[in-house]
């Protein structure tokens, strides 16, 4: 069976097969089938070193074309790659992975989270059996040339839903329904925004096996290959626990693709429009920090941990951070400099 390879691959490491998955290797495969300027519209425009793509206009300045001349070397370039007579040869194995990712998660995937679960397949685990330490290539340069070859070269084979009022950017299997995710997302998020309350990944997980939407398509919640991908899982690109993503793989996978359901930045879910999940204001930023720590903290400390946890690029100053702690009735101070919540006073 076909989900038999990817284990292999996962278990074994097998060099051969490792690289018929790297994507940097069947780009450069691939584009030595082009001519030079066709390689380097491509390249720019798609950010295939890495880089962010480059525009039209800026890419016509360099090769002293029009705009609208690169965007037909664009896309005549693509074209061509898609008729090659070999493609094939080049992208067999990369397209059952990828199908096998996606039965194994429900029949699809949030694009960003299949795109990583890529790269560490590719990456990390043929390091893991070489002993590499530092990548000369960066992995953005992995994820850009896979998305790449998922929405330009392997746009027939998978469907690449960009826009979705429900879900964030997602690839599925073509032949795929995915309406009872969308009950369950529609379910998930009503009962999220009743309880106004965030939830842990583990206590996500939870409450969704406890809808009603779930109980109907419970069966269709089940991952219908039984591969072993908890090693993949153990990488420190994802946020979670191994044992939480692989024993949740389809339910993850959903939590993961709702468009307006996040994480903030201690690992908390909930509505995306939250102060809470996205704190935009410097007050925002101190509720957040003093009802993670659960224990009062110097005003300092407060200022300290918002610029650590980086929320934005905007930097906390320990004055600014006091100032909003006296004049807000949600902070107590219970001593020299420190603050606590008002309700941790009144929950006891």
């Amino acid at each position: 069976m076909s989900n038999y390879i990817l284990e292999k691959i996962i278990q074994e490491k097998p060099e051969q097969e490792l690289d018929k998955l790297n994507s940097v290797k069947v780009m450069t495969d691939i584009f030595s089938r082009l001519m030079e300027r066709e390689k380097d519209v491509l390249t720019r425009r798609y950010g295939l070193l890495g880089e962010k793509g480059e525009t039209l206009e800026g890419i016509g300045k360099l090769h002293k074309l029009t705009r609208e001349r690169v965007r037909q070397i664009e896309f005549a370039s693509i074209k061509k790659i898609k008729k090659l007579e070999d493609l094939e040869n080049y992208i067999t194995n990369l397209k059952t992975i990828i199908k096998d990712l996606l039965i194994e998660h429900g029949g699809f995937l949030r694009k960003d989270f299949l795109l990583d679960i890529l790269t560490v397949l590719t990456l990390e685990i043929k390091h893991e059996k070489k002993k590499i330490v530092k990548e000369e290539i960066s992995q953005q340069t992995y994820r850009n040339n896979y998305d790449f070859i998922l929405s330009k070269i392997l746009a027939d084979e998978f469907e690449v839903i960009e826009k979705s009022d429900k879900f964030n950017p997602l690839i599925k299997v073509k032949e795929e329904k995915i309406d009872h995710f969308e009950e369950l997302a529609d379910d998930l998020l009503n009962k999220i925004e009743e309880m106004k309350k965030t939830f842990t990944t583990e206590e996500l997980v939870d409450f969704l096996k406890k809808l009603e939407s779930y109980n109907r398509h419970q069966e269709k919640m089940k991952s219908r290959l039984n591969t072993n991908l908890f090693s993949l899982y153990k990488s420190k690109t994802f946020y979670d626990k191994a044992e939480t993503i692989h024993e949740n793989k389809v339910l993850y996978s959903l939590i993961q693709a709702i468009k307006n359901l996040e994480r903030n930045k201690f690992g908390h879910w909930g509505s995306a429009d939250w102060q809470e999940v996205k704190p935009k204001t410097i007050n925002d930023k101190i509720y957040l920090v003093l009802k993670n720590h659960g224990k009062p903290m110097h005003f300092t400390e407060i200022a300290k941990k918002i610029n650590e946890v980086a929320f934005d690029h905007k930097k906390a100053n320990a004055a600014t951070v006091h100032n909003e702690l006296i004049l807000d009735d949600r902070y107590i101070l219970v001593g020299r400099g420190t603050y606590a919540l008002k309700k941790w006073q009144e929950d006891k």
